[in-house]
This record gives structure tokens, sequence and C-alpha cells, in this order.
């Protein structure tokens, strides 16, 4: 199958491209913005830029694909805050030139739109697992966004036929994350300090908060499962279908280390609103793709650790 990875320069791009291409056999062209950097084995790069519909066209022009999976994205709730505009831009208009470009080719691929479990927003403890029909109330900007993205989805897909898969994507984690994300920023802090880099004093924000953490490379199999056999107009949450304290998380982080660290918080690592717990059903993912999560929470923070720790000594 020839897919198209509209946004392949993040951190889940490189992991779905490969997943593709060496599990899969999938044919694959992938974009990127003209001014990053992206090289992937057996992937055919492409620059795109989501804002305009002249480098859309001639990017599925040059394609012709019979998949999709949109994974541009302006993805941090932090800057979502700080940078509001850039996040509705990149989330919702780039979403629309994307759908508008499709509804006019001939032939029309199948689309996955890769949203958010933040779009859920603020669920009390007793409402959980979250089912995909829950009553969105997003608390955050970024969250905002990718609602909107989902109810777009859903309208293209009613309106004009075009199968358009959604997913609303829990915490994903794993090697070469940026540490703007609570995983990678706490094994980066870790390996700072083994290192020598920075004196034994952790920096932490809200550790009370519940969030469903996946690997990366368990997420990716989701998204080729879902834009190959999902249903059109659907919305599918992907997570692990388990909540774990973000404390929790730092003391396995902190375990699989000898140094003697201290944690302290600090108000900067504090979000202006925070869910207090995120946990998804995965049963509908489940029953109509056949997809299961296979790696541990354990496997994948100590590969996150160790990544940092090389590249830190590098």
């Amino acid at each position: 199958m020839k897919t198209l990875i509209i946004g392949g320069s993040g951190f889940v791009g490189p992991y779905l491209c490969n997943h593709l291409i060496n599990d899969l056999k999938w044919d694959v062209d992938v974009t990127k913005t003209e001014n990053e950097e992206l090289e992937i084995a057996g992937a055919r790069v492409l620059n795109c830029d989501i804002l305009d519909m002249d480098s859309l066209k001639s990017v599925f022009e040059a394609s012709k694909p019979d998949y999709v999976i949109h994974l541009a994205a302006q993805s941090s709730v932090a800057v979502s805050w700080k940078k509001p505009q850039l996040t509705a831009n990149v989330n919702i208009i780039g979403c629309i030139n994307l759908l508008e470009t499709i509804k006019e080719l001939d032939k029309k691929p199948r689309v996955l739109l890769v949203g958010s479990g933040e779009e859920y927003g603020h669920i009390s403890e007793d409402a959980c697992p979250i089912e995909e029909d829950t009553v969105l109330r997003p608390g955050n900007i970024y969250a905002a966004t990718k609602s909107c993205q989902n109810m777009l989805g859903r309208i293209y897909s009613d309106a004009y036929g075009i199968d358009v898969m959604m997913s609303r994507s829990f915490n994903h984690i794993g090697p070469n994350q940026k540490p703007i994300f609570v995983i990678p920023d706490f094994c980066k802090q870790v390996a700072d300090i083994e290192k020598g880099v920075n004196p034994p004093v952790m920096y932490v924000g809200n550790l009370s908060a519940k969030r469903d953490f996946t690997d990366v490379r368990d997420v990716v199999r989701a998204y080729a499962l879902i834009v190959s056999k999902g249903k059109a107009g659907e919305t599918y949450n992907v997570g692990s279908g388990h909540a774990l304290m973000i404390q929790e998380m730092l003391d396995k982080i902190l375990s699989l280390s000898d140094a003697k660290i201290e944690v302290k918080t600090d108000p900067k690592k504090m979000r202006p609103v925070d869910v207090p717990i995120i946990e998804p059903d995965i049963d509908k993912l489940k029953s109509q793709t056949g997809w299961q999560p296979e790696i541990s929470i354990e496997t994948t923070l100590k590969e996150t650790l160790d990544f940092w720790r090389k590249y830190r000594g590098e």
C-alpha cells in the first residue's frame, strides 16, 4: 500500500515510517517542512507546508497515496498556552487545507487524523475509563484545536464521502522524544545528574495527575491498523487503557538510577489548568482492529533513560 505521512519529522514520524516500511512492507512517502531535516531509509521525503494549499496539492500529485496519516501538529500543551495562534493555525487551518485537498482528488485515499486524549478535558475518576462518545470538555488550547480537528474529520467524512478516521491518542513515550514532555524531561534530568552536568536536584511540575502512557512503537502499530481497518467517520482511543500517576512514573525512573536525587517542585513547570486524570477505554480499537499493546512501561522507561544517558555521553 502507498502511504503518505504528513508531518514526519517529529517524534512519531520516524517510528511510523519504520513500522510501515520494515514490518508491513508498505511504500511510504513522508513530508517535512522546508527548514527541517529528515532522512528515513526506504521512504521518499517530500517538502510540504500544510498552510499552503499549492504545496499540499503538489505533494498529493507526486504521491498518489492509498492511505494518509496526518501527524503534522503543534503538539505541546505548554507551547499552546504560549503560542495559541500558531497552535490554531497548524492544527485547525492545516487540517482544513489537507481535507480540502483530498476532497478534490479523483482517487480519494483513506485518512487518519491523529488527535489527542487531551480533547476529553476535565474527567472525574469515576467517569473513567473514557469512551469515545464522551462529551468533550477540552481544558487547554491544544486540546481545543484537536477537538476541532476531530469534528472536521467527521464533517468531511459525512459530507463528502471521504474515508476519514480519527484517533484520540493518549501520552506516548519512548527514546528520542523531546524533553518538553514530562517523561523525557525526567529522564534527561536524571542522565544530566548522573553525568555531573547538573547538581543532584530534579525539578518537576504536578506529580498528582494521572495519565495513560503507551510506548510509541505500540502507538504506530495502532495507526496502521486504524487507517487500514477502521470505519469511516469513527474515532478510536489509542492508549494502554490504564492511567498511572506522574509520581509513580517518576519513582520508576528514579529506581533505575543509583544517584541520590532530591526532587523539588518548579512553579514554571505547572500548567495554568491541569486535568486530574485521563484514562481511555480502548475496547473499540481492540475489537475493530485487533490491536493490543505489547511493550511494558518498565521497558519503555529504561530505554528512554538509556537514550538520554547515551545522548548526554555523546
